[in-house]
């Protein structure tokens, strides 16, 4: 099963989840829980979705002071997730601790993949440089959070599949580039602001995919998951 295609699961409770779920009975899935869900509903949906075998993405992007990135890491890495992650903009020193503690709470000494987030797909250059006085131009911007991110040992960066090329090639093909900002041709843009389509994502080299309302809100969700996959494949629906 390709697992590089992964599903947000950008619900306000379990029975909604559940509701959605049951479309794919057949399917395991790679799904990602985010910010929303899991403060609704607290780690009983971790174990939920992988009691179902599904794989998770646990997105809640911290930032803080790096002890206490550590000594949160170090709880959410016995959840038994296979990724989660940060924001880089808490710098190397929390990036450096929020791995630490990602190892040390490891309970069965494979530790979840841990990426950094580095500048959201909904915030345009222009935003970047007005709302948080960043001067520089955004490729700048998210190459060098993903470089400290790099060299301080994560797997990877949350970033625009517009930024995969450059990642690519300044820090290397396995460096994971998680691309959210996904869209059919025919859905609307919504509050995101780099946007691509699945193709267009596999051609620009992402290594994974996060689709929401695409597959969530489509009137036939296992529908819309198997043409978004194949298109992520770089197999055209005849």
């Amino acid at each position: 099963m390709q697992k590089s295609l992964i599903v947000a699961l950008d619900f306000q409770n379990k029975e909604e989840v559940l509701a959605f779920l049951r479309n794919f009975q057949e399917e395991q899935l790679y799904v990602k829980v985010g910010m929303e869900l899991f403060y609704s509903e607290g780690p009983d949906i971790i174990k939920l979705l992988k009691d179902q075998g599904h794989d998770i993405f646990l997105d809640l992007k911290l930032h803080d002071i790096p002890h206490t990135v550590y000594s949160a890491m170090k709880v959410l890495a016995k959840l038994g997730v296979n990724m989660t992650n940060v924001h880089a903009a808490g710098g190397r020193e929390m990036m450096r601790a929020a791995l630490e503690g990602i190892r040390e709470g490891s309970i069965t000494g494979d530790s979840p993949a841990l990426i950094a987030v580095t500048q959201l797909t909904s915030m345009s250059e222009e935003q970047m440089q007005q709302d948080l006085l960043i001067y520089r131009n955004l490729n700048d911007v998210v190459l060098h959070y993903a470089r400290n991110a790099y060299e301080m040992g994560l797997a990877g960066v949350v970033c625009s599949s517009l930024e995969a090329p450059l990642l690519k090639r300044e820090l290397g093909a396995t460096f994971k580039k998680v691309t959210p900002g996904i869209r059919l041709k025919e859905d609307e843009k919504a509050d995101q602001s780099r946007i691509v389509t699945p193709r267009e994502a596999f051609e620009l080299g992402a290594t994974e995919i996060v689709v929401g309302r695409s597959i969530t809100r489509s009137a036939d969700p296992v529908l819309a998951y198997q043409t978004i996959l194949q298109q992520w494949q770089g197999v055209e629906r005849a």
